[in-house]
């Protein structure tokens, strides 16, 4: 997959739309497949990269890792290297990403709700 310009008109666009809309500006931060799943897991308390894989495991390493960087990078999460031998890595939610709680619990009552509804 070739990356896309940070000069393209689809960027220069999806900028002024994401400046406009909060809807937009908030999917383009926790938007896609799996960082909502990354972020609910996260809801529960800090977790190490093995206990993330372990709880979904249909993740593949390299998109966990992709996402996990774009959050942290985008203030939602934080990342704790502990010194220690063997060295582990403590993934937990910023300030920021605490305050998506709501909202991520939010659109769990509303899948679980309307899951209902449809079977």
């Amino acid at each position: 997959m070739t990356a896309i310009k940070e000069s393209s008109t689809r960027s220069a666009n999806k900028k002024i739309t994401a400046d406009m809309c909060p809807v937009t500006y908030i999917m383009n931060r926790i938007g896609g497949y799996w960082k909502p799943i990354i972020l609910y897991q996260l809801m529960s308390g800090p977790k190490r990269y093995s206990e993330l894989k372990k709880a979904i495991p249909t993740i593949t390493e390299k998109m966990l890792i992709q996402h996990l960087k774009q959050m942290e990078a985008d203030f939602i999460i934080n990342r704790e290297a502990k010194p220690v031998v063997p060295p582990y890595v403590t993934y937990s939610l910023s300030p920021s990403g605490q305050e998506l709680q709501p909202v991520l619990q939010s659109m769990a009552a509303w899948a679980v709700k309307n899951s209902a509804e449809l079977s």
